[in-house]
């Protein structure tokens, strides 16, 4: 559930992937019909700098498109709205503390991994599960010299043409509301099981960023989303099918006019029977990729 958790926002390693073979790049697709080239990117939204990861022709696709699709929008005050929703909507009521609210291998677990990171126990405790989650995902990356800068989605927004119009296909609101509403026990599984995999691995994320540089579809699916839809099927249900479902029928709108378009999303949402490009082709659309 970590790595899952690890890309979940858009604007919230490393020498072993900066090791990777020259030819390993994370996996692209491109989607075609009569009058439109649509390429789909599936992004970790925060890396260590330095990283060599784009694939070969996603410079161009960026250099020649009309349009660019992130899940959020890329800039300054969306960034602010999301840190602001996440501490307003975040917090547990002054009755309440997160540690009482897990199993007890649980709440040990939490005081174990809060310390291993340099995260405050008296913060955490007063956090939301979902947000509690969130929040070691970010020590977890810092502590691995990852850098929000560096990642995939401001590298490409900064490349991509001032003539290339920015859109998103959820708000700030809209991206914190499916964290925020998510059923309590559904969050406590999925952090229960986050603070078991930081036990295990504490390197999670170099882990994902290696499966994703090596475009490692199976071990994407399997190994990041695999662990969630077993702990908390509801929870996956809201992070990745309904939002696929929703993200579709943005990217038919997009496919019924003409032109070419980027979209980048979370890598999580590319792969597996779930995937944009599994359903795209279910759909009869032509769809060149892995």
């Amino acid at each position: 559930m970590m790595k899952r958790m690890l890309g979940a926002f858009a604007g919230l390693v490393l020498a072993g992937c900066a090791a990777q073979e020259a030819s390993a790049r994370p996996p692209m697709w491109v989607v075609r019909d009569a009058d439109s080239e649509l390429v789909l990117f599936g992004s970790v939204h925060v890396l260590p700098p330095g990283l060599d990861w784009k694939p070969a022709g996603l410079d161009a696709a960026i250099a020649g498109a009309e349009d660019l699709w992130f899940e959020l929008p890329i800039d300054p005050a969306s960034e602010a709205k999301v840190s602001q929703l996440a501490a307003a909507r975040g917090m547990l009521p002054p009755d309440r503390s997160l540690s009482k609210m897990l199993s007890a291998d649980g709440a040990q677990r939490l005081e174990k991994v809060a310390a291993e990171l340099g995260v405050s126990m008296a913060i955490l405790d007063r956090l939301e599960p979902w947000f509690a989650e969130v929040a070691l995902a970010g020590a977890n990356f810092m502590k691995s010299g990852a850098d929000a800068d560096a990642g995939v989605e401001k590298s490409l927004a900064a490349a991509a043409p001032a003539s290339a119009a920015r859109k998103a296909f959820e708000s700030p609101e809209e991206q914190i509301a499916i964290f925020d509403a998510a059923p309590l026990p559904e969050q406590i599984a999925s952090l229960e099981e986050s603070l078991r995999e930081l036990e295990r691995n504490p390197r999670a994320y170099d882990d994902l960023v290696a499966v994703w540089m090596a475009g490692d579809l199976k071990a994407l699916d399997e190994d990041v989303l695999g662990p969630l839809r077993q702990a908390a099927p509801g929870l996956y249900q809201r992070l990745v099918t309904e939002r696929n479902t929703r993200w579709i029928k943005a990217i038919r709108a997009r496919l019924d006019g003409s032109g070419r378009t980027v979209m980048v999303v979370g890598v999580g949402h590319l792969v597996g029977a779930d995937g944009l490009p599994t359903r795209l082709r279910a759909l009869g659309y032509e769809v060149e990729g892995p």
